[in-house]
C-alpha cells in the first residue's frame, strides 16, 4: 500500500484500540490493524494482547521475535492501515546493490572511508552490478529452493548466462572474448581473479551453501578440463551450450571405494575399437542428478584416465540425501558398459591426474571466496541480533562474553578478507606455472584457515542467537542453516568432493610440504 493512501493517526488514537475484536499496534511508525489476525497468530493471540504490544509501539518487541522480511509478505502487509503523524519508516530491506552499514558486514574495501591497493573503481562498478543481478535474480530463487530441494529454474539459469555469469565463474580468459560481462559492468580484457572474485561473493551472499552449488557448481569444476584438455571438435560441441546453461556438466571422480587414492578407483574404462566401455559407479557427485555429461575419472590399462561421457544408455543417477538441500543434486551415478568415443578422451591416456590437477588452485581458492562471504554475512546476523535483543532490560550486547564472541567473529573473517586478498593479488600476476609452483601451498593453507574459522563462527553464532539457532526458520534460521553446512567447505576438496575429516590435514600438510621443498640447505638456527 503506497504512503500517499494511508490515513495518519496519533500515539493516542491507537492506544484506544487495545482489546479483543479491536486490536491495534504500531510497528516502525506504521499502524496495524490485528483485530481479525489476532486469532490466525502463530503464536497465539495471547502474545498479542500483552500490555506492552495492545494498542502500543510494539517496535522492539517484534524485532525480537520476528525478522523484517515478515512485514514484507502480502497476507502481512495488507494489516496496515496507516502510519503515525510525524514519523518515517527507519528500519527497511537494502535495495539492490546497496551496501550494508552494519560494521564489518562488507569487507574493507567496499566500507565508505577505506582505501584499497587490490580495488579500482571499476571493481567496484562492477560489484554493484553483480549485487542487484543476485538480490533481484538469484536471492528469491534461492528462498524457494533451499525449502524445496527442487532444481534452480530455467529461467534463472537462463539469466545468468544471459549476464555471462556462468562463464565469469571459470575466471579470466579467452572464453570471455567477445562476450559481454554484466551488462557491460566490465571489459573481458580487463576480468580478473577480483572481478571473478565479487561473483563468488555476492552469490555466497544471497544463497545458502547448498544453493551456491546447484546454481552449476559442477559446471564450474568440470568445465575447465574440457576447456584445457578437449580438442577443438568436443570442446565446439560442449562449451558453448554449457556457458549457455543449456547443457549441465558434472565432475565425477569419487567412488565409494576411492577418493584421494586415485589407485583405488575401480571405474573401469577398456578400449573397444574407437569406443572406451566404461563400468563403475561414483558417489556423491554434486549436480549429477541432471547434468548432461560427466567428467569422469577412469582406470585404464596404462593408470587414471579422464573421459567426458554424455548422459545415455546405460548411465543412471540416484539423489543422495546430504546434510544440505537437495538442490545441489547430490549423486550416485552408475555407468554399466557405456560406450563412450576416444575423442571424448580429455589429455593423455594414463594422464589423468594431470587433467585434474589442472584446475585444482582456482577451484580451492573459488571455495575460499564463497566461504568467506558467507562468513561475513554471519557476522552481520550476530551484530544485528546482539544489538536488537533484549536481556535483563538491556541489549545482548551489553554481556562481556557477547562482545568476546563478536570480536572473535570479526577477527576471524577479517584475517580470512586479507589473506585472500593477498592471494588473489598474487593470482593476478602470475602465469600459469608460476601458480602451480608458488601459490599451492598458499593457497591450500588458507582454505585450511578459513574452513576452521568458519566453523569456529558457526559456533559462536549460534551460542548468540541460543535456541533461535535451531530452527530453520525465523530469527536464526540463516544461523541455523550455516552451523549445518559449513563443514561442507571443510570436507569439500573439488577433486574428490567429499574426503571426510581429512581435508583440512590434507591441504595444510600440502602447505607445510610445498613450503619445505624451499627450505634453503644453509639455514640454520
Amino acid at each position: 500500500m503506497a504512503n500517499k493512501t494511508l490515513k495518519q493517526f496519533s500515539i493516542e488514537e491507537v492506544e484506544k484500540h487495545n482489546k479483543e475484536g479491536d486490536l491495534w499496534i504500531v510497528i516502525d511508525s506504521k499502524v496495524y490493524d490485528l483485530t481479525r489476525f489476532a486469532d490466525l497468530h502463530p503464536g497465539g493471540s495471547n502474545v498479542l494482547f500483552a500490555s506492552s504490544v495492545a494498542g502500543k509501539d510494539a517496535t522492539q518487541v517484534f524485532f525480537g521475535l520476528h525478522r523484517q522480511e515478515v512485514l514484507a509478505k502480502p497476507q502481512y502487509a495488507r494489516l496496515q492501515i496507516g502510519k503515525i503523524i510525524g514519523q518515517e519508516e527507519t528500519i527497511r530491506p537494502l535495495a539492490p546493490g546497496e551496501l550494508s552499514q552494519v560494521p564489518y558486514a562488507e569487507p574493507t574495501w567496499l566500507s565508505k572511508g577505506y582505501y584499497s591497493p587490490y580495488y579500482s573503481d571499476g571493481h567496484r562498478k562492477f560489484q554493484v552490478a553483480a549485487r542487484k543481478f543476485f538480490m533481484e535474480v538469484v536471492q528469491p530463487e534461492s528462498v524457494r529452493c533451499e525449502e524445496s530441494g527442487k532444481r534452480i529454474s530455467q529461467e534463472v539459469v537462463d539469466k545468468m548466462s544471459e549476464a555471462n555469469i556462468i562463464a565469469m565463474r571459470l575466471g579470466p580468459g579467452k572464453h570471455l572474448h567477445g562476450r559481454t560481462l554484466l551488462g557491460g559492468a566490465v571489459r573481458p580484457e580487463e576480468f580478473d581473479f577480483f572481478h571473478e572474485g565479487i561473483i563468488h561473493a555476492e552469490l555466497a551472499r544471497v544463497s545458502s551453501r547448498a544453493v551456491v552449488d546447484g546454481l552449476l557448481a559442477g559446471l564450474v569444476i568440470g568445465v575447465p578440463p574440457i576447456l584445457n584438455y578437449g580438442s577443438p571438435e568436443l570442446k565446439a560441441k560442449v562449451i558453448p551450450d554449457a556457458l549457455a546453461g543449456k547443457k549441465y556438466v558434472a565432475l565425477a571422480i569419487s567412488e565409494a571405494f576411492a577418493g584421494s587414492d586415485v589407485s583405488g578407483l575401480q571405474t573401469t574404462a577398456e578400449r573397444d575399437g574407437d569406443f572406451w566401455v566404461v563400468t563403475g559407479t561414483k558417489k556423491w557427485i554434486t549436480n549429477g542428478t541432471f547434468a548432461d555429461y560427466f567428467t569422469t575419472g577412469c582406470r585404464t590399462e596404462t593408470g587414471f584416465t579422464v573421459l567426458l561421457i554424455e548422459r545415455g544408455p546405460g548411465v543412471s543417477t540416484k539423489q543422495i540425501k546430504t546434510s544440505y538441500s537437495s538442490v545441489a543434486g547430490t549423486a550416485y551415478i552408475t555407468f554399466d558398459k557405456v560406450r563412450v568415443p576416444v575423442s571424448h578422451t580429455l589429455g593423455q591416456v594414463g594422464n589423468g591426474m594431470q587433467v585434474i590437477l589442472s584446475n585444482f588452485n582456482h577451484e580451492r581458492w573459488l571455495v575460499i571466496a564463497c566461504s568467506i562471504s558467507a562468513q561475513r554475512l554471519i557476522v552481520e546476523e550476530c551484530l544485528k541480533w546482539s544489538t536488537q535483543r533484549m536481556v535483563f532490560g538491556k541489549p545482548l550486547t551489553s554481556q562481556a562474553v557477547i562482545r568476546a564472541k563478536l570480536a572473535a567473529m570479526i577477527s576471524r573473517v577479517e584475517a580470512c578478507q586479507n589473506w585472500y586478498e593477498s592471494v588473489t593479488f598474487q593470482m593476478n600476476q602470475m602465469n600459469y606455472n608460476e601458480m602451480s609452483s608458488k601459490l599451492a601451498g598458499p593457497i591450500g593453507l588458507l582454505k585450511q584457515f578459513v574452513s576452521r574459522t568458519a566453523r569456529e563462527t558457526a559456533e559462536d553464532a549460534t551460542q548468540i542467537f541460543g535456541g533461535r539457532a535451531l530452527t530453520t526458520t525465523g530469527m536464526g534460521k540463516l544461523i541455523e542453516n550455516y552451523h549445518r553446512t559449513s563443514g561442507f567447505d571443510a570436507t569439500i576438496d573439488h577433486f574428490i568432493r567429499p574426503v571426510l575429516a581429512g581435508a583440512e590435514d590434507v591441504l595444510g600438510d600440502l602447505g607445510v610440504r610445498q613450503a619445505l621443498k624451499k627450505m634453503p640447505r644453509n639455514a640454520r638456527l
